[in-house]
């Protein structure tokens, strides 16, 4: 990287900025001074149990303060993309609280035997059961075929119980199953990283994604033609500097961005 490549940043949350309901050491220290160098900057999630204002409270309680309109996350580009492509009742297997996100949407009963027009998958955890998977099954084999719409294709997550299935592995099944190609929203699409060049108004080469999971941000983001800055917290492992995918940059975590930004970011 040179010292005029890097503009503006897009920051993950869950394993770059927090770790469960704690911060990371350092991550608010790292904001406060993005913030007062004035680096223009959003924040990108996959997450897909929780609406954006409950991110914006749980941020809040660590002392990060975030306005909604700040974060991107797959329920509002699927909002946008259901509006444009899909005319009928939208099955969400998603959690309850993040339904809010699709109230302008007309959603699907579980009660009813009407067609619906899209599926809509994303983390459900342990919600997540036979039953439910062979529900989201029959829907999408009706005919002609409903749309199959994920909230992202995140394999996997760290909590602080340990590693845990995010919603790509059902969306990979309901894929194998049905034949049905989907739409993904979320993280590694390249146009979730480029909804974010544009928000901010930034050149995707010109904007730098800092992400702890190799695939998911690092790949993604570099899919779209961003620059990639890999933390070693979260779900990083090891072995992810070994692998076909590269980051830009490594750091041991958020904390580290001041110095390195110091060094490489437009100064």
């Amino acid at each position: 990287m040179t010292g005029s490549s890097v503009r503006g940043i897009l920051f993950d949350l869950d394993g770059v900025i927090y770790l469960g309901d704690q911060p990371i050491d350092g991550a608010v220290e790292a904001l406060e001074w993005v913030r007062t160098q004035q680096i223009p900057h959003l924040f990108v999630t996959n997450t897909t149990s929780r609406p954006r204002t409950d991110l914006c409270r749980k941020l809040a309680a660590m002392g990060i303060a975030v306005d909604a309109d700040r974060i991107i996350s797959p329920p509002v580009a699927a909002v946008h993309w259901l509006h444009t492509h899909s005319d009928g009742p939208v099955a969400l297997f998603i959690p309850e609280a993040t339904k809010a996100e699709f109230h302008s949407l007309t959603q699907w009963q579980e009660d009813s035997d009407e067609r619906v027009a899209s599926v809509v998958v994303g983390d459900l955890g342990d919600d997540w059961d036979f039953a439910r998977l062979n529900r989201a099954f029959q829907l999408l084999m009706q005919q002609p075929a409903p749309s199959l719409v994920a909230l992202g294709m995140t394999r996997y997550w760290r909590t602080p119980k340990g590693l845990q299935l995010d919603a790509g592995p059902f969306v990979a099944a309901l894929h194998y199953a049905t034949g049905i190609e989907p739409v993904v929203t979320g993280k590694p699409a390249v146009a979730f990283f480029h909804s974010g060049a544009e928000a901010l108004g930034i050149k995707p080469a010109q904007l730098l994604m800092i992400g702890d999971d190799i695939r998911g941000d690092i790949g993604g983001a570099q899919q779209a033609g961003l620059q990639t800055l890999l933390v070693q917290t979260g779900k990083f492992r090891p072995a992810d500097l070994q692998g076909e995918i590269q980051a830009d940059a490594v750091l041991a975590s958020i904390a580290e961005l001041p110095g390195w930004w110091q060094q490489h970011g437009d100064a």
